[in-house]
This record gives C-alpha cells, sequence and structure tokens, in this order.
C-alpha cells in the first residue's frame, strides 16, 4: 500500500525522565508562549489586525494558498516551506507537551519527530477548484478526531502516573497517540495545507 502524502512517525524512547515529565506542563509554558506568538494567537484579541494576519489560520498561510491554487494554479514555494515549518515545530512541541519525547522541542532542529509532505505541483497534481469544498469534505474526519482527542487526552493523563513509577511509557498507548497525531496531521495537509487532493484514510497506521 502506498504511503499517504503526508507522513508523521515519532521515534519511541524506551525510557523516560521522570523529573522532567512531573513538571512538564509548566516547562512546556515558554516553547508554547513561542508556538502562540508564530501561529498569531497575539492577535485574535486586538479591534485592528492588519491585512496581512487576517489571512492566516493559526500561522498557516491559508487563504492566500487557496485563492493562489484556484486562480492561477500555483502553490508558492516559500508559503509551502513556512507552512511545514510551523507544522514541524507544531508537532514537536505536542510530542513534548503529551509525554512522547523528553528533549525539549527545539525551533528549527528535527529531533525524533519526523514529519513530511511533498511540495505539490500545483498544476499537475491539485484540481483547480478543489481547494473551496475540502474544509466541507473533511468534516467526518474532524468529527472522528474530536474523540479520539479527548481519549489521547486521558491517555496522557494515565501516561503520566505510569511514567512516575515504571519511568516508561507504554508502548500501545504511544502508539495510539502517535497515530492519533499522524490522522490529524494528515487531515491537515488535504483541507489546511492543501498539499494533497488524495482524500486521508480514517486509520491510524502509517
Amino acid at each position: 500500500m502506498e504511503k499517504y502524502p503526508a507522513t508523521l512517525t515519532i521515534d519511541y524512547a524506551e525510557k523516560s525522565n521522570r523529573l522532567t515529565v512531573f513538571f512538564r506542563l509548566f516547562m512546556a509554558i515558554p516553547i508554547l508562549i513561542i508556538l502562540a506568538l508564530l501561529a498569531g494567537c497575539g492577535f485574535k484579541d486586538q479591534e485592528t489586525v492588519s491585512e496581512s494576519n487576517r489571512f492566516i489560520f493559526f500561522g498557516i498561510v491559508f487563504l492566500p494558498t487557496l485563492l493562489m491554487l484556484v486562480f492561477r494554479r500555483k502553490y508558492p514555494r516559500w508559503w509551502f516551506d513556512w507552512n511545514l515549518a510551523l507544522m514541524k515545530f507544531a508537532y514537536r512541541v505536542s510530542a513534548y507537551l503529551l509525554l512522547l519525547r523528553d528533549e525539549y522541542p527545539s525551533t528549527d532542529e528535527e529531533q525524533s519527530v519526523h514529519l513530511d509532505i511533498p511540495y505539490p505541483d500545483a498544476e499537475n497534481e491539485l484540481n483547480q477548484w478543489l481547494p473551496l469544498v475540502k474544509w466541507f469534505l473533511a468534516i467526518p474526519h474532524l468529527f472522528v478526531l474530536t474523540f479520539l482527542l479527548i481519549a489521547v487526552i486521558f491517555v496522557s493523563i494515565w501516561a503520566w502516573f505510569t511514567i512516575m513509577f515504571t519511568s516508561r511509557y507504554p508502548k500501545n498507548l504511544f502508539d495510539f497517540v502517535v497515530g492519533t497525531l499522524r490522522w490529524g496531521f494528515r487531515v491537515e495537509a488535504y483541507a489546511f495545507l492543501l498539499t494533497t487532493d488524495e482524500y486521508p484514510p480514517f486509520s491510524l497506521s502509517e
């Protein structure tokens, strides 16, 4: 079976650092602030927002990309590079916050979170009009992911207690959380990054 054109894997660590796991929520605050600033969250409470920031969707260059695909059939490379780099950083932060990895998230190095999307040939690989409805077509995925993410919260709490006693994140729980993140990333690539027209599978697996 050919892999979906948006991949996410996270290296499994045999042991976790109980001290950093115990204080994880507090230790993550600085990097979460940086991520929030990059994602444009600092603008949401301001009455006046610059024109450029109105088109940013949680930091992703979304609306300009949609319009370029529809009217010019182009995906500017630097928009793609920004979106991909932001996603890589966001998922490193998520892996740290969800106790999947102990190393503090880097703003630029890949570390142990491996995420990739092939740069699309917009003119030959992407449908010109599909970007207008991808968000709607993704609704079934978003519905399922809502419940999966709720489960991830409870799994992470259970993993926290398990690590406190055993210094180990149970592998089956690790695979579930990573699988949920992978599912969500595929949906993001399809509906919001607009890098592929291949509909995401309803699957946690690679």
